[in-house]
């Protein structure tokens, strides 16, 4: 049954109830009418999602990137706080992560992360989070208890299958090996089984330690730099399309898409759509959707004007 079908026959559900909770009186059966009603609108808003979710890969799997900016301890927790938030999110979902890259923080947070995304229309939602994101509070790490403003950058990418055409010769790529690293334990290996390559001619570097195999680390590598470089080809050839990602722009002031206040107030507001929350709690747990949803509802009116 497809989505029409299925809301026609839960509006039909909803009328027959409520006819026969007004023959007999009867507000149990009234009540089952309203839960159809609910469950009919549930089913339009989706509808309605996946309509926008119309663009050439926006029903792909996505590749994201977290890099904390300028602030030391501080951003880079802020960093840690995004990668769980989106772990969640996809946990909720249902959809499998995997990290591929992941540069630990001195102290505490990260340095920088690269993961997967893989289920349904996963690309499609998250290009929404592409961009700098804001934080404002009282850094645990100062102990003079100062409010801190910190800086993260989300980028997301579609990942691009093997049959999709990427020029990339061998000879203009760099590939180093390094010793991966890690907090320790299991997660430092003793060969050097890491791989980061440089694409000479456009100065992007990606790279991969989070297999144990020197091999598969370069497969994963290559399938990153192979998504970097489509993005960069679309872009060069219709500078207009946004959809892999915004222009890179400083990790700063002025330039976030959403702030996210604890103090002295709590408050979440993306500032494409001016939708906002004061709730922040289950947001930062993973309840992205309205965020997002938002966002593609602004899309999709600007596109049909």
């Amino acid at each position: 049954m497809d989505a029409l079908q299925r809301i026609a026959a839960l509006v039909e559900d909803a009328e027959v109830l409520l006819e026969l909770a007004d023959e007999a009186h009867d507000g149990t059966v009234a009540k089952e009418s309203g839960e159809k009603i609910k469950e009919a609108r549930d089913a339009i808003r989706k509808a309605e999602i996946r309509r926008m979710l119309s663009g050439e890969h926006d029903g792909s799997n996505a590749i994201v990137s977290i890099h904390p900016g300028a602030g030391g301890t501080e951003a880079q927790d802020w960093a840690d706080i995004l990668l769980r938030m989106y772990m969640r999110w996809a946990e909720q979902r249902g959809y499998k992560t995997e990290v591929l890259d992941f540069q630990p923080g001195e102290e505490a947070g990260i340095k920088s992360v690269t993961f997967t995304v893989s289920g349904e229309y996963a690309y499609g939602y998250l290009k929404a989070e592409g961009g700098v994101h804001r934080l404002v509070r009282i850094s645990p790490y100062d102990a003079n208890k100062r409010r801190h403003t910190s800086f993260a950058s989300v980028f997301v990418y579609p990942e691009i299958e093997e049959d999709v055409e990427v020029d990339m010769n061998e000879a203009d790529l760099k590939v180093d090996t390094f010793r991966a690293s890690g907090a320790g334990g299991q997660h430092v290996n003793k060969t050097d089984s890491a791989v980061r390559i440089t694409h000479m001619p456009t100065g992007i570097v990606v790279q991969c330690q989070n297999e144990r195999s020197q091999h598969k680390n370069r497969a994963v590598a290559m399938k990153l730099l192979r998504a970097r470089l489509y993005e960069l080809k679309l872009k060069e050839k219709e500078e207009k399309m946004q959809e892999f990602t915004k222009e890179k722009r400083d990790i700063a002031w002025g330039n976030q898409i959403r702030s996210y206040v604890m103090q002295p107030y709590r408050l979440i507001k993306d500032h494409r759509t001016g939708f906002e929350t004061g709730n922040i709690d289950p947001v930062l747990d993973g309840s992205l959707d309205p965020f997002i949803e938002s966002f593609l509802q602004m899309r999709s009116g600007a596109a049909s004007k």
